[in-house]
């Protein structure tokens, strides 16, 4: 019954999360909240889903979570909340883009005195393989 209960957890989570912009749970135990989906800038690899978060806790004064703990965190919401939004039906994006950023940055922008960190991960299998820039 407690397998049951996580995985109907982990589907539901990312529903929750964009509906209420409510903190979603990751390894670090650093605060994330969603921040928006882009789906309609084509990557490298052809259809490209791409998932931004903001997690204060990476800036570069202050901050307390580095690039390699923010890798696993990164890694940890390809697997239990992209996964789980990118619709079932319809073309299947090639790659997905997970990154996190102190403050809301508006895509394709420079953002100097923003701190972020980019990963991305080739979806296969139920699974995001980290394929690193």
């Amino acid at each position: 019954m407690k397998l049951f209960a996580a995985s109907l957890t982990l589907l539901v989570m990312p529903l929750a999360a964009l509906a209420e912009d409510v903190p979603i749970p990751v390894p670090s135990g650093q605060t994330v909240t969603y921040f928006e989906t882009i789906q309609n800038a084509q990557g490298p690899e052809g259809l490209t889903y791409r998932f931004r978060f903001i997690a204060p806790a990476i800036a570069r004064d202050g901050g307390t979570i580095d690039a390699d703990t923010a890798l696993l965190d990164m890694e940890y919401l390809c697997n239990t909340f992209a996964l789980g939004a990118i619709p079932s039906t319809g073309p299947q994006p090639a790659q997905i883009v997970v990154s996190l950023a102190d403050r809301p940055v508006p895509f394709g922008e420079p953002a100097p005195e923003a701190t972020q960190f980019f990963e991305a991960f080739r979806p296969e299998d139920g699974s995001c393989i980290w394929e690193g820039f």
